[in-house]
């Protein structure tokens, strides 16, 4: 019998002082059962990083088509696609071809300059990706408050994210190592 997934239901509110976006939203998470609570964590930091009223968590692991996160027009072409980990540069191509703008947040561990330093130099030339670096500890720490029901602050200024969650508060300074060239 294969396993289910385990639903989340999480309140967010954003205020996003970089973008001027101030909203609350009220989301539901479906974990897959191989995903591990910092990578459920590492999903919801990506919305708080590019919340909008249209971005939308997808069947994430459990699809391969598609990204973590999206964000479509309403004509259906995909505007920003996010996803997390450390794709080949096929999968990059792809997603760069098929969306206006693609984010890959990926943890800062020890496999990360390895995959960089492959990958890297093969897709510098896509001018719509941005490729974003997050710090591994207070995702861990916030993956430790992690309960069924959540209620989640995150302030955002000067592309620094501040994140409560019950008692956690951390901190998370994204480093960005690809931005969208103009």
């Amino acid at each position: 019998m294969a396993l289910k997934a385990t639903i989340f239901k999480a309140q967010v509110q954003i205020s996003d002082l970089d973008r001027h976006y101030y909203n609350e939203h009220e989301l539901t998470l479906a974990r897959h059962p191989s995903e591990t609570d910092q990578r459920m964590m590492t999903r919801l930091i990506a919305f708080a990083l590019n919340a909008h009223p249209e971005l939308t968590f997808t069947k994430g692991l459990s699809t391969r088509e598609e990204p973590d996160l999206w964000q479509k027009s309403l004509q259906g072409d995909i505007d920003l696609w996010i996803e997390l980990g450390q794709p080949d540069e096929k999968r990059l191509r792809k997603a760069c071809s098929q969306s206006e703008h693609v984010i890959i947040y990926s943890l800062d561990n020890s496999t990360f300059n390895s995959w960089w330093q492959g990958v890297g130099p093969k897709v510098d030339h896509l001018a719509n990706l941005t490729v974003c670096q997050l710090p591994t500890e207070p995702i861990e720490t916030l993956s430790e408050a992690l309960g069924r029901n959540l209620n989640l602050q995150a302030t955002i200024q000067d592309q620094q994210l501040w994140l409560s969650l019950d008692d956690a508060n951390v901190e998370i300074h994204p480093t960005i190592i690809k931005q969208v060239t103009t």
